[in-house]
């Protein structure tokens, strides 16, 4: 079945003409939950839906905690996904001023990118009980303590495409 799409009229002018343009929108068809993908999975393979069902849910939950912990989680064939902070429009003028409550967590998602042999491309509420911390207080509290950074990168954010989009599911 094709991806289906209908036209989207954006409720901002376009800067050159002025003019409210109209784009491709996707058309969801329907939704698969858990119970759904847990029987198709078991089909591929030697499980019962069950246990797919059971691995499904501990996926979520060991994916949660990775990403608390302030990790990306790339999940090969699929893509990556990471915690971000999208503010809320609470700017303040100085950095120290700066809090989680300006922002609300939310996680992005970036789909695992693959070429066709032509070289065209072929190709989100793990947030419940998130803590929120400074970074630079975090580093600055463990330098003072003799602590130091235990792995990884000691730059906040972390690279990757903001972009959004809906992929086009490469099974089909």
């Amino acid at each position: 079945m094709p991806v289906l799409y209908k036209p989207f009229q954006s409720t901002l002018e376009d800067k050159k003409s002025g003019k409210k343009l109209f784009y491709p929108r996707v058309v969801r068809s329907g939704n698969v939950d858990s119970a759904q993908l847990s029987k198709e999975i078991a089909a591929y393979s030697s499980l019962s839906p069950g246990d797919v069902k059971n691995t499904l849910d501990n996926l979520v939950t060991v994916m949660g905690q990775h990403l608390q912990s302030s990790e990306s989680v790339s999940v090969d064939g699929l893509g990556t996904f990471r915690m971000v902070m999208v503010a809320r429009g609470k700017g303040v003028e100085t950095s120290d001023e700066v809090s989680a409550a300006q922002a609300t967590l939310t996680v992005r998602f970036q789909p695992t990118t693959t070429k066709n042999h032509d070289r065209t491309t072929a190709t989100r509420s793990m947030v419940t009980g998130a803590k929120c911390a400074r970074y630079d207080k975090l580093v600055s509290d463990a330098s003072s303590a003799g602590g130091g950074n235990s792995g990884g990168s000691d730059k906040p954010g972390g690279g990757g495409n903001e972009g959004g989009g809906e992929a086009s599911d490469p099974a089909a």
